[in-house]
């Protein structure tokens, strides 16, 4: 890879990976359109680090409380003591995001192969663009938006983990699928969005860990990279990634998904249009 390709795929990772608009697959959209070549989904996933340490940084309060409510918990049933009520709602939460991230290790596993090359290619993700545009729209129309995370159960943690698993194929998107199957539950989207950043860190981690050895040298697709362009890749998504963390939250709290939904569509249509033109290759 080349230090311009580094430089500019970190920053649309930082970018998109927490916006419903999906990051990798901008990222092999941009790596096809501009660099004539796919970085790599094992690239893509250590770029993710960074955005997920941004993730660590910015909720940083939240996961400590979370962590000490569910040790606090896992010890009380351990010692047959009751549990403060103050601490109940975060021993939940912790376990929610335990049970919501089962499904995405054991498919990452299972499909390592499939998701490093098969889907891949621009028809794929040009697709998903679209198609999963229409389920965010839906799930922002017919979302009650009545649940909060007082109300959230093991049942909502381990759908909303399931749909997770579908960010697997770039042009879905991680957020979107989270967000839609938090609002199709009822919760309110600002919770939702939460939820979902929480219930990556572990996914992400532990896919980023896995593929570094491969975003040295890939084993099937993809461009290699040196310590030092992943070192400054992982710098450059932490920061723009904290950013728009920061923003997408504001966001969120006082606008629909529609935007998203409408950025989705033109994007997915264009890509569509060069592909039967010819004048891209998938």
């Amino acid at each position: 890879m080349s230090w311009p390709q580094v430089v500019v795929l970190s920053i649309v990772q930082g970018l998109t990976e927490f916006l419903p608009i999906s990051s990798s697959g901008h990222l092999a959209l941009v790596s096809r359109l501009f660099f004539d070549g796919d970085a790599g989904a094992s690239f893509t996933a250590v770029t993710q680090l960074g955005t997920e340490v941004a993730v660590l940084v910015y909720f940083a309060k939240d996961i400590a409380r979370i962590a000490t409510g569910w040790l606090s918990g896992v010890a009380s049933a351990l010692t047959k003591t009751p549990l403060p009520p103050e601490r109940r709602t975060d021993y939940r939460m912790g376990w929610y995001v335990i049970i919501g991230s089962v499904p995405i290790m054991i498919i990452g596993v299972l499909f390592q192969h499939f998701i490093r090359g098969d889907v891949r290619n621009l028809w794929v993700i040009a697709s998903a663009m679209v198609g999963f545009a229409l389920v965010i729209a839906a799930a922002e129309y017919f979302g009650r938006q009545h649940r909060h995370a007082e109300q959230l159960t093991a049942k909502d943690g381990l759908l909303v983990g399931v749909a997770q698993c579908l960010a697997l194929v770039p042009g879905v998107s991680r957020s979107g699928a989270t967000i839609s199957a938090g609002l199709f539950l009822g919760l309110d989207r600002a919770l939702a969005a939460r939820f979902g950043f929480l219930l990556g860190i572990p996914a992400v981690f532990a896919s980023g860990l896995h593929e570094l050895p491969n975003a040295f040298k890939p084993v099937t697709e993809g461009m290699s990279a040196t310590g030092l362009q992943l070192a400054v890749s992982v710098v450059i998504t932490f920061v723009v990634g904290y950013a728009a963390i920061s923003w997408l939250l504001r966001f969120v709290s006082s606008h629909t998904m529609y935007w998203f939904v409408g950025y989705r569509l033109i994007l997915g249509t264009v890509i569509l249009g060069l592909l039967a033109a010819g004048v891209v290759g998938a």
